[in-house]
């Protein structure tokens, strides 16, 4: 266990699939406690015992639910060290025009708004805890927008802009940080109706064949492949381990060199 988490206690959001998964499997296996919330979870129930493991289904976006998640945790675990924030959403659009009021409100009350609401539940008790950390997800579409995701896009930004403003206020007890993922195989690409459907339709190839071409020619990722879950996940096991001590208000893009950084 190379990362010393045994003792700490984690809450991961979007725990049921994807990224947010990865990041749940790890975290166990480094010897965390960890509580997974997502709208289903179906996935995760199992993972572990109730001593290690707590799986909650709520939907963040409902009023008093952040409160209710931070609760779960305090009362199975007594303590949060560690704060992951996952969960996220993208509808696929053609255009700005076809995003309605509705979709915007949507996507920055799942993907902004409830990293607020969480964040502002879980602070007080993570500055009791020596190393505690906060890792948020924002997208390297918060730099260069997605025109197909211009409401995801924008939300990202402001994940961008809030865990910097956290860090500036909180860093003297904890640390926060943010991960900004490249093109990543999950749920939200695999649906039906989602990236993959998408890009398949938008080159007229077949499913992989599309995703191969959107990740060597479009992107121009070097290895020529889009990231996997388990390669974003590694990066947040090190933001949320004392390994990333003198690390504060950071970005971290893991893209595979898709988008540069100036």
């Amino acid at each position: 266990m190379s990362y010393q988490l045994e003792g700490k206690v984690a809450i991961v959001t979007g725990a049921n699939d994807g990224i947010g998964l990865a990041t749940t499997k790890a975290l166990l296996n480094e010897g965390a406690k960890v509580v997974g919330a997502s709208l289903t979870i179906e996935d995760i129930k199992d993972l572990a015992g109730k001593d290690q493991f707590l799986p909650i289904a709520l939907d963040l976006t409902e009023p008093g639910s952040c409160k209710k998640l931070v609760d779960a945790a305090i009362s199975q675990f007594g303590q949060i060290d560690i704060l992951a924030n996952i969960a996220g959403i993208a509808i696929y659009k053609d255009s700005f025009l076809d995003v309605t009021d509705e979709i915007w409100e949507r996507t920055f009350a799942t993907n902004l708004f409830a990293i607020v609401r969480l964040t502002r539940e879980a602070i007080p008790h993570m500055k009791k805890q020596k190393g505690a950390s906060i890792i948020n997800i924002a997208s390297e579409s918060g730099h260069v927008p997605d025109s197909f995701a211009i409401d995801y896009s924008a939300s990202k930004a402001g994940v961008l802009n809030l865990t910097q403003a956290l860090a500036n206020e909180f860093g003297g007890d904890i640390r926060v940080n943010v991960v900004s993922p490249g093109p990543t195989r999950t749920e939200m690409w695999n649906k039906p109706g989602g990236m993959v459907d998408m890009l398949a339709e938008m080159f007229n190839k077949e499913r992989e064949e599309a995703v191969s071409h959107f990740a060597k020619n479009v992107r121009q990722i070097p290895r020529g492949s889009i990231g996997q879950p388990e390669e974003i996940a590694n990066v947040i096991l090190f933001l949320a381990s004392d390994k990333s001590s003198y690390v504060n208000g950071a970005e971290f893009p893991v893209n595979g060199g898709s988008v540069k950084y100036k």
